[in-house]
C-alpha cells in the first residue's frame, strides 16, 4: 500500500492555509516547507499535525523530507475535492507492484473566481519522493500518463 505525504510551501498563508490542511485526510502525512511567515500561518497550521521545515534548500529537495513514496504537491489556495479525497483513498489500496512504472500522476484543476468555475488543464501533482523536476514548489516536466478521478480547487480569494 503506497502511503502519501502531502507538501505544501508556505508564506504568510493564515487565510487559507486551513482550508487546504482540512482536506488532506487521504494524506498519511503533512510537510510544510515555510518561506519566512511572520503570521499565524505556522501556528494555525500546528492544529493538524504537520511537519515544518524552513525554506532554505531548492525545490526539488523539498520532497525529500517526505517519509512516504509518493508526494501530493498542492498550493495553500487549493484544496482536494471530495471525489479527489476518494480517489486518493483508493490509490492508497493499491498495491505498490501496481504502480511499479507510474512516475507521475496529473490532477485536473477548478479554479474560483468572482464565484465561476473553470476548468484549467490537468497538472502533475502527485510523484514519487525522488522525482528531480520542480518549479516553484511543483513537479514541472513530463505529464503524468495517469490521472486521478477528481478535482484539485484553486481559490482566488482566502
Amino acid at each position: 500500500m503506497p502511503g502519501i505525504t502531502a507538501l505544501l510551501h508556505t508564506c504568510n498563508d493564515e487565510l487559507r492555509i486551513g482550508r487546504a490542511l482540512e482536506t488532506l485526510r487521504p494524506c498519511d502525512e503533512i510537510v510544510i516547507i515555510d518561506h519566512g511567515s511572520h503570521d499565524r500561518t505556522l501556528r494555525l497550521a500546528r492544529e493538524y499535525g504537520v511537519v515544518f521545515r524552513r525554506a532554505n534548500a531548492p525545490a526539488k529537495e523539498s520532497a525529500g523530507f517526505a517519509k512516504f513514496e509518493w508526494v501530493l504537491c498542492l498550493r495553500p489556495s487549493e484544496s482536494v475535492s471530495e471525489a479527489l479525497e476518494a480517489s486518493l483513498y483508493e490509490w492508497k489500496l493499491r498495491v505498490n507492484a501496481d504502480l511499479a512504472r507510474v512516475e507521475g500522476v496529473r490532477l485536473a484543476i477548478r479554479e474560483e473566481q468572482d464565484g465561476n468555475w473553470t476548468e484549467s488543464a490537468p497538472e502533475l501533482r502527485l510523484v514519487r519522493r525522488e522525482w528531480a523536476s520542480w518549479a516553484s514548489g511543483l513537479p514541472s516536466g513530463q505529464p503524468g500518463s495517469m490521472q486521478l478521478e477528481g478535482d484539485l480547487l484553486r481559490f482566488r480569494n482566502p
